[in-house]
C-alpha cells in the first residue's frame, strides 16, 4: 500500500509563511505597475531573484552540477512557474482588483490536486479530494458569474488571465517533483529563476525598451520585495514544502494567499469586492478544506434488509 502525502505541522507552518510573503506580491505588483511596464516588472522580479540566489549558493558553496539536460529542465520549470503565470498575473492586475486576482489564483490548489492525482500514486484522488474539487469549481463559477461569461469584456480577460496563471502553477508543481527532485531547494529556485530571466529580460527590452530607472522610492521598494521576498526567499520555501508534502498539497497555499491580498488591497487601495466574490471564495475555501480532510461528509448508512 502506498502511503499518501499529507501536510505536517512543519509543512503547514511553511505554507502560512509562504502565503504571507506571496500575499504581499499582489500589492507590490499594483505599486510597480504605476511606473513600470508588465514585462519589465517580471524581468526585474526574476532577474533580481536569480542574482540573489546564486550569490547565496556561492557563499554557502552548495553543490551544483549543471548539465545540458538539467538546464532544459530548469527552462521548463521557469516557463511554467515564472514566465507564464507572472506575466498573466501582472497583466491581469491592470484590469481587476488585486484581491480578486488572489481569489482567482486560489483555483491553483484545485487544479494542482487534480493533476498530481493523475500522476503520483501517493497523491491519489480520494473521495474527499473529488468532492473538494467539485465544490471548488463551483466557487470559481460563482466568482466569474453568468454575466461575465455572457459578456466577454476586458474584465473577463483579466479573470481568464488569472485562471491561466493558476493552471500553469498547477502543472508546475507536478513538473518540479518529477524533473527537479533531489536538488537542494536553493539550487532548484536559482536554476528556475535564471531560466525565466533568460526569457523575460530580452522580451522586456524588445517590447518595453530600456527601463528609465528613475522610479519613485515606493516603486523600487515594490520591485525589491518582488525579487528578494516574493521570489528568492519564497521559492526556497516552495521547494521545501514540495519535498515535505507533495505537489497537490503544496498549492493549497493559494487558499491562504487570498485573504492576505484582500486585506492589503483594502488597506492600501480601499478595494471593495462584490458579495458574489466573497461567496465564491468561501466556497473555494470549503472545497480545499474538504480536500485536505479538515471537513468530513457523513457516509451514507447502508440500507437495512427487508
Amino acid at each position: 500500500m502506498v502511503l499518501q502525502r499529507h501536510l505536517s505541522l512543519t509543512a503547514w507552518s511553511l505554507l502560512a509563511l509562504l502565503a504571507l510573503v506571496w500575499g504581499g506580491s499582489y500589492l507590490c505588483n499594483r505599486i510597480a505597475l504605476e511606473q513600470v511596464p508588465v514585462l519589465t516588472t517580471v524581468a526585474f522580479r526574476v532577474g533580481g531573484a536569480s542574482l540573489a540566489l546564486w550569490a547565496y549558493v556561492a557563499i554557502r558553496r552548495l553543490p551544483v552540477a549543471l548539465t545540458p539536460g538539467l538546464a532544459l529542465r530548469f527552462l521548463g520549470m521557469g516557463i511554467l512557474n515564472n514566465v507564464i503565470p507572472f506575466t498573466l498575473i501582472v497583466w491581469g492586475q491592470q484590469h481587476i482588483p488585486s484581491g480578486l486576482a488572489a481569489i482567482l489564483n486560489a483555483t491553483t490548489a484545485i487544479l494542482a490536486v487534480l493533476i498530481a492525482a493523475m500522476v503520483f500514486a501517493d497523491e491519489r484522488l480520494t473521495r474527499a479530494k473529488g468532492m473538494g474539487i467539485l465544490i471548488g469549481f463551483a466557487g470559481v463559477c460563482v466568482i466569474v458569474g453568468p454575466t461575465v461569461l455572457a459578456q466577454f469584456d476586458i474584465t473577463s480577460l483579466g479573470q481568464l488571465a488569472m485562471l491561466g496563471a493558476a493552471l500553469s502553477y498547477g502543472v508546475s508543481g507536478t513538473y518540479a517533483r518529477i524533473m527537479l527532485g533531489g536538488l537542494r531547494p536553493e539550487v532548484q529556485a536559482a536554476g528556475m529563476l535564471t531560466a525565466a530571466t533568460v526569457i523575460m529580460l530580452p522580451a522586456a527590452l524588445w517590447y518595453d525598451g530600456l527601463p528609465a530607472l528613475t522610479y519613485a522610492p515606493a516603486t523600487w521598494a515594490a520591485l525589491s520585495y518582488l525579487a528578494l521576498m516574493s521570489s528568492a526567499f519564497a521559492y526556497v520555501i516552495f521547494y521545501r514544502v514540495l519535498t515535505l508534502a507533495g505537489a497537490g498539497n503544496l498549492q493549497l497555499v493559494t487558499l491562504l494567499v487570498g485573504p492576505v491580498a484582500v486585506a492589503l488591497g483594502a488597506l492600501f487601495y480601499a478595494e471593495a469586492l462584490h458579495p458574489n466574490e466573497y461567496a465564491g471564495f468561501a466556497i473555494i475555501a470549503l472545497g480545499l478544506l474538504v480536500i485536505d480532510g479538515r471537513v468530513h461528509f457523513p457516509r451514507e448508512k447502508p440500507a437495512k434488509p427487508g
